[in-house]
């Protein structure tokens, strides 16, 4: 199994490597279920990147899906569908909570809008929020309900910072996850955004898709005081949030020409302090 475990982390490090320097940052004796959970949500996210259409797409999931809803599956052959079966049945993880999680990624593979900031919500709820309240199961079940306002809130930031950080391989492919509600408050639309036209209402909606992202982070700060010291690991990627909403709305517009994803190091080190202080 440390041969499995030493290469869903390598995968990790590859496709997610924030989320695996917060795995290394965590307890030894949890990294190699933190690690399946972490290397599943990068598989299921980034399924868009390896398909041409929807469809084949929606068969991965539906793999997923049905391997995780079978009682008797083992995924043998596969490394880290035997990682997360393993995981899921030695810490009694709601299997349901990944078939949601599956589902809310359905809206990756396709164009559609995102109408307004409530479904913004239920989509961070039901991935990044979600994956933290599964880690924090992982890491100490006897505490991990305390910080489930702390993670619904802290995944709602740590999806819009990444967003923010995606806007222009979103843009490039047709895809806008800014919700159409603030597009309209700040004189744009979908067609607008996509073109790049507007350089001074695409600013204002960055700018206001960040507020928005500062708002929960300020909320899940505000909960930081119910998140047990054994269940902090979980939490240790929302140090990134802040930084990237300060340089998001530092360029505005021109975050569609220049990236704002900081330096690893600077990451990791972030990450780091965050563990060390326990707060994010």
């Amino acid at each position: 199994m440390q041969d499995k475990t030493a290469q869903i982390l390598a995968d990790l490090r590859q496709t997610d490597r924030d989320r695996y320097l917060a795995c290394l940052l965590a307890p030894v004796d949890k990294q190699q279920s933190l690690a399946a959970l972490y290397a599943f949500n990068s598989e299921i996210a980034r399924i868009r990147d390896l398909v041409r259409e929807p469809l084949p797409g929606e068969i991965r999931m539906q793999w997923w899906r049905d391997l995780i809803g079978n009682d008797g599956a083992t995924g043998e052959g596969h490394p880290l569908a035997e990682a997360l079966l393993q995981c899921i049945g030695e810490h009694r993880l709601p299997r349901s909570v990944f078939e949601n999680m599956i589902d809310a990624r359905i809206f990756d593979l396709y164009d559609d809008p995102m109408e307004d900031r409530s479904a913004l919500e239920g989509y961070a709820g039901e991935t990044a929020s979600a994956l933290i309240q599964l880690s924090c199961l992982v890491l100490d079940p006897n505490t991990a309900a305390t910080s489930a306002e702390a993670a619904g809130h802290g995944g709602v930031a740590q999806t819009i910072a990444g967003l923010l950080m995606l806007l222009p391989l979103h843009l490039s492919r047709g895809q806008v996850y800014l919700p159409a509600e603030l597009l309209s408050a700040t004189g744009l639309d979908r067609e607008t955004l996509i073109a790049g036209e507007n350089s001074d209402a695409i600013s204002r909606a960055i700018r206001a898709f960040a507020g928005f992202g500062r708002d929960h982070l300020a909320k899940a700060r505000a909960h930081a005081s119910t998140i047990s010291q054994s269940n902090f690991p979980a939490f240790v990627p929302l140090a990134l949030a802040e930084p990237i909403f300060d340089r998001a709305e530092a360029v505005g517009a021109g975050l569609l020409q220049k990236p704002i994803r900081p330096a690893q190091w600077r990451r990791q080190w972030w990450m780091w302090r965050a563990a060390r202080s326990r707060r994010f």
